[in-house]
């Protein structure tokens, strides 16, 4: 899908580094072979909710792919912290090649747009979020420099070119562990909206078998990672109908995988209704059951047909073992038309991802960057603040989570670099009886998780310069996330230890940190506070 943002004037694309990763805030390295381990339904479970990156690395200037041509500013490690710090466990990255690529037979990949590439996903790869990295813009005819068109009459050229850039983007990842996925393109189609037609499918599914073939291939851990892949135009009902949609083989895989196992996902969008979504011209404003105006709410496309598109996905895929991924939904902001508008975005957002996670998919919400009218933006990228709490919220709770209460108030300008690697050259006094430092924190508990802020105040004389933070958790209590720390392990008696941006606690200053974490029952606040070693009031 393309529209046009207006106001704005943005494209709107509606539908690295080999470092460990992070997993459950924990810093530590993890074995591909522990990743490889997850089910269909672990997997899914495993990527929570998820958040485009849009029209950022897909945005080009006549054909030539660059990050901010659509008006984004350049992505930062401070973003995607403070994405991650609102809950998300999951990142997707449309990523466009177009001018980057080369003349044949080779078609090299221009080789500083694939270090940013992997440059940015390191930036939630490390975090230890899931990271799913697709081909975009190199299939829309709308699009400058496109080429990946499946009705163009050179298909051996294209898919001759498809393939080496795939062998290209996967050999650059192939040792990242399985929080990577790799997702063949993005809503490929003849351009025409209606039926499918052929031998338009054709080509789309020989791309999609080519590109599970390509990665396999190039070994490491692609050779077990999970693959996702879309029908005609990410479109259920062309996806799971008998319009032409054909599975990809996986004859290449790992033998490591067992033969009852599947490694491939299953993409697809959801903008139902569109005049609700996406239309611009603010007559439908209001969606599901909690509308009072039947005048600005559209006559299909509420909350049970949302829910039987996400069941037919269910019953064609998730049954036979194959996870699917929701890779865009979302709503346009028309609250200049309807001020109670954001009420209904919310509910939608809900809606959609509670049905996805009762039928085995995970999902992933379409962010362009942009705030106000008719933008989808949840996140100010510049100043990497939130900009629609409410939806997010809902977000969280349609997944069975909750959204930190409290987030960092003044983002790092840029990313976390490493924790202190020798002891602070100013430590506090010990004398005894006396404290010099003061923790306090609360925790907001529902269901089987937990949020906990924390405030560390420096109330000795002297800046404290590089800390850790260690507290007793209470039994059954296991950190999934955090922020402005890292947090090892991840029960019992936890250390914290700063970041580089809240490393410097002036004297009387104070940090502010947090983290997520399940319980079984028991929601009390971490107790026996210690202060690089010193006990804490």
């Amino acid at each position: 899908m393309m529209l046009r943002t207006k106001k704005a004037g943005l494209a709107v694309l509606a539908a690295a580094l080999t470092l460990a990763g992070t997993v459950y805030g924990v810093t530590r390295p993890v074995p591909a072979e522990a990743a490889a381990a997850l089910t269909a339904s672990q997997l899914v479970a495993d990527m929570g909710a998820g958040w485009n990156l849009g029209n950022s690395l897909e945005a080009n200037s006549n054909g030539v792919p660059s990050e901010t041509a659509w008006g984004n500013p350049v992505v930062t490690q401070a973003l995607i912290n403070r994405v991650k710090a609102s809950g998300f466990k999951t990142i997707r990255i449309p990523v466009s090649y177009l001018g980057n690529i080369g003349a044949g037979p080779n078609y090299t990949v221009n080789a500083a747009w694939l270090t940013r590439i992997a440059a940015v996903v390191d930036y939630a790869y490390s975090q230890g979020l899931y990271v799913v990295v697709n081909m975009h813009g190199d299939g829309y005819k709308s699009v400058g420099g496109s080429w990946l068109i499946c009705d163009a009459s050179d298909q051996t050229t294209i898919k001759d070119k498809y393939a080496k850039v795939w062998q290209q983007v996967a050999t650059k990842f192939q040792s990242y562990n399985e929080h990577l996925i790799l997702e063949s393109m993005n809503e490929e189609f003849d351009g025409q909206y209606g039926n499918p037609t052929q031998p338009c499918y054709s080509n789309i599914n020989a791309y999609n078998q080519s590109f599970v073939d390509t990665v396999r291939r190039t070994g490491g851990t692609n050779a077990s990672r999970w693959l996702l892949v879309p029908g005609w135009n990410t479109n259920i009902d062309y996806t799971v109908g008998n319009y032409g949609f054909a599975l990809p083989t996986d004859q290449y895989r790992s033998s490591t995988i067992p033969a009852a196992e599947q490694r491939i996902m299953i993409s697809v969008h959801y903008y139902d209704p569109w005049d609700f979504t996406g239309q611009e011209d603010g007559v439908i404003t209001q969606w599901g059951p909690n509308a009072t105006n039947p005048a600005k709410t559209s006559t299909w496309g509420q909350e049970d047909y949302l829910d039987a598109q996400l069941k037919k996905t269910y019953d064609t895929f998730v049954t036979r073992g194959y996870p699917v991924f929701v890779g865009e939904y979302g709503s346009i902001d028309k609250t200049a038309y309807d001020s109670a508008n954001n009420t209904y975005r919310a509910d939608f957002a809900r809606t959609l991802v509670a049905a996805a996670k009762k039928y085995g998919a995970a999902t992933a919400y379409w962010d362009n960057g942009y705030n106000g009218q008719h933008g989808f933006g949840l996140f100010d990228r510049s100043s990497a603040t939130v900009t629609q709490q409410g939806i997010i919220t809902a977000i969280m709770t349609g997944v069975g989570t909750t959204p930190p209460t409290s987030t960092p108030t003044s983002p790092p300008t840029s990313p976390p670099t490493s924790t202190p690697t020798s002891p602070p050259t100013s430590t506090p006094p010990t004398s005894p009886g006396t404290s010099t430092c003061r923790v306090t924190s609360t925790v907001n508990a529902w269901n089987t998780g937990l949020t906990t802020s924390i405030t560390i105040t420096n109330a000795g004389t002297s800046a404290i310069n590089g800390w850790t933070l260690a507290f007793t958790l209470a039994t059954g209590q296991s950190i999934t996330s955090g922020w402005s720390a890292t947090y090892a392990p991840a029960s019992g008696t936890v250390t914290a230890t700063n970041a580089s941006y809240n490393a410097s606690i002036p004297a009387g200053g104070s940090a502010s940190i947090g983290f997520q974490a399940t319980h079984t029952g028991n929601a009390a606040a971490p107790t026996a506070f210690k202060l690089n070693g010193t006990t804490c009031s």
